[in-house]
């Protein structure tokens, strides 16, 4: 049996670092951290108690190929405390975003891609849902 007491972190490969950084350091608004001197370059961020960690990897590709958002791709969810202030934050940038205030998973899910069409969740639970 496997104890578990969290996800530590996850891995997203990105192809610019930059566009990357500004995306979830400058856009997003995530706490960068301080990352080891690795002999590839990078970017680690804090989200809530766990990490997101980039990777420059310039052959990457996710799987998706379209540049829409659907939500049955693979993504990462993040658990915000107030959906209409991330709903209002994201269209103030101008990032796309697909809503899904009702989903059936129980969660008011709002999605988004970064740089590198790598898919982003943000919910609450329905029950928490301030009317927007």
């Amino acid at each position: 049996m496997i104890n578990i007491e969290s996800i530590h972190h996850v891995s997203l490969s990105v192809t610019d670092l930059q566009k990357a950084k500004h995306f979830y350091g400058t856009l997003l608004g995530f706490q960068e951290l301080e990352r080891p001197n690795f002999d590839f370059p990078g970017a680690w961020y804090q989200v809530g108690n766990q990490q997101l960690h980039l990777i420059v990897y310039k052959d990457s590709s996710t799987l998706r190929t379209e540049q829409t958002i659907n939500s049955k791709d693979g993504h990462l969810a993040i658990r915000v405390k107030d959906y209409g202030e991330t709903l209002n934050h994201l269209k103030e940038l101008g990032i796309e975003i697909t809503e899904k205030p009702n989903s059936k998973s129980g969660f008011a899910q709002i999605f988004c891609m970064d740089p590198d069409l790598n898919l982003i969740e943000f919910n609450v639970d329905q029950k928490d849902l301030v009317e927007i």
